[in-house]
């Protein structure tokens, strides 16, 4: 007898890690990769091997297993489908408004610098090498260019020049993930460090986890620790920003936030 059936879309080894918990708290757990025996599959109750690209796979693969809730655990997904599923009575985690907006960068950046109006880097979105050389000139160089779609800073390079970012671009599209050649271009900003603040939306408020603290080098996280020690008036700033956050995305679940920090700032 499971409490519920959990359907993990992207088994790697953070969905391993969550399959565990799931299994020791008696849920079900069915295990979606793209090739077999990915790190979850191996614990999982049950496994299907699929694009999670494939919308029509995804589909297949909820109605068949009916799952009590579908958990994302990777950036390239069909969103749409995932969308399509909620609106018939699916329950997806956190939500499908907030897996379609948080899987891609200029989903989550529009969001949060034009619909929220929170503090963010200058940036523009470019789908060609040309375009790309049009945004550096627009946000100034140096300047910062990633995927829209990628994980762990993947594809990530800084441009000093219009060759650099022509280059950057390339590189971007190249370390991708999903299906759409396009990058953030954005303003250099010089900071004092970079955190993550895990952000909980519960049916009872919005809680918060210490902050973590990254190094990146070369564009790849390199180290991250707990707790980041950080001045006080940021964190809080950090909290108000991020409970704001969560709170239009909506639905219930864990999401981290992340922010640049200088000085007093977040």
């Amino acid at each position: 007898m499971h409490i519920a059936t959990l359907m993990l879309l992207g088994s790697g080894e953070l969905g391993r890690e969550f399959a565990i918990a799931a299994k020791r708290l008696g849920c079900r757990v069915v295990a979606c990769d793209r090739y077999e025996g990915a790190p979850a599959m191996q614990l999982a109750d049950a496994a299907e091997v699929f694009s999670m690209l494939d919308g029509r796979a995804v589909r297949k693969a909820v109605e068949k297993h009916r799952p009590d809730v579908i958990v994302p655990e990777i950036e390239a997904i069909d969103t749409a489908t995932l969308a399509e599923l909620e609106k018939e009575g699916w329950k997806v985690a956190p939500s499908a408004r907030a897996v379609q907006l948080t899987m891609n960068r200029d989903g989550i950046r529009d969001f949060g610098a034009k619909e929220l109006g929170l503090r963010t880097s200058a940036y523009v979105f470019a789908e060609s090498r040309d375009e790309a050389v049009a945004a550096g000139e627009a946000v100034g160089f140096p300047c910062v260019v990633k995927p829209v779609m990628s994980s762990s800073g993947k594809g990530q390079s800084v441009a000093n020049d219009a060759e650099e970012l022509g280059r950057a671009y390339e590189y971007a599209v190249a370390n991708m993930r999903g299906d759409r050649p396009r990058v953030i271009v954005e303003q250099f900003i010089r900071f004092d460090s970079e955190i993550t603040l895990l952000t909980i939306s519960t049916r009872d408020g919005v809680i918060f986890c210490e902050p973590i603290g990254h190094r990146q080098e070369a564009g790849d996280y390199r180290e991250s620790w707990q707790p980041a020690a950080l001045p006080a008036a940021a964190l809080e700033s950090a909290k108000a920003q991020s409970a704001k956050v969560v709170t239009a995305l909506g639905g219930h679940g864990l999401f981290g936030v992340e922010f640049f920090i200088a000085g007093d700032e977040a």
